[in-house]
């Protein structure tokens, strides 16, 4: 009888851990949701941020150094990470593998199989330059342009790895903290698909308290990988209605907080 009794406290006890560390996780919640936009677009401005804004909900914002809508809208783009959201670093010109199979909308110019891998590093640490001028801000992520993470063999990312929080890939994943890895974070990328699916990946993270990272490029239109924006503001309402369950936050400050907890 006594040896049942201490069996049960030591069951409930080893409950009570457990129950404690999930509640720590996620920043106390069930998951963790990314919101993250690529390419530095119109859209990003005109349709996303106005919405996020209204929910005080923040996200992270891929900009390539190179886009016009960089340069026109610099003021812009600093009142956004003024107010918390994210600008990540997406390169300086984008270059992808053209050598890759479907890649015949890679000029020679950006054409990552061409460039040495110092020339690859370089551009990016440029585009970090660019963005702390934008945002002041030493600490960043980096969003690897096509979900290219090599140039021939090497895997560019490695001399990088001290200028980052961490790397987004385009893989599509649920992952706990002790599964990411921070030099190639899985997301769900978004083209076309419903609200109802976009809200079941949030359910399911919340369910296996994992992290969800979302995908997007055009919302509502501006690019011809797209979301309707009646879709992606319905995703967001349902964040906003479950933020005492959801930690919704920028990609930064998530991998700095997978990073600690690892």
């Amino acid at each position: 009888m006594k040896i049942n009794i201490i069996v049960f406290f030591l069951l409930l006890l080893s409950a009570q851990i457990v129950k404690a560390q999930d509640s720590t996780l996620w920043n106390h919640k069930q998951c963790a949701v990314v919101l993250t936009y690529d390419d530095a677009i119109d859209v990003d401005l005109d349709n996303v941020l106005p919405v996020l804004d209204s929910l005080k909900l923040r996200a992270t914002f891929y900009l390539i150094g190179s886009s016009p809508v960089v340069n026109k809208r610099i003021n812009e783009w600093r009142k956004a990470a003024k107010e918390g959201n994210e600008l990540g670093n997406h390169s300086l010109y984008h270059p992808c593998d053209g050598s890759l199979p479907g890649r015949s909308f890679v000029t020679p110019d950006n054409d990552l199989s061409k460039y040495t891998v110092y020339r690859a590093v370089s551009e990016i640490r440029t585009n970090n330059t660019l963005l702390k001028a934008i945002d002041g801000k030493d600490i960043r992520t980096f969003a690897y342009p096509c979900g290219d993470l090599k140039i021939g063999d090497v895997y560019f990312y490695n001399q990088l790895k001290n200028d980052f929080a961490g790397a987004r890939g385009v893989s599509p994943g649920l992952q706990t903290a002790k599964q990411v890895d921070l030099t190639n974070i899985d997301c769900y990328g978004i083209n076309g698909q419903s609200a109802d699916y976009m809200i079941d990946l949030v359910k399911k993270a919340m369910q296996t308290h994992t992290l969800l990272v979302f995908l997007f490029h055009g919302v509502g239109g501006g690019h011809s990988i797209n979301v309707d924006l009646k879709a992606h503001s319905e995703l967001l309402h349902f964040l906003k209605q479950n933020e005492g369950k959801i930690w919704v936050a920028p990609m930064v400050d998530v991998a700095e907080y997978i990073k600690k907890n690892q």
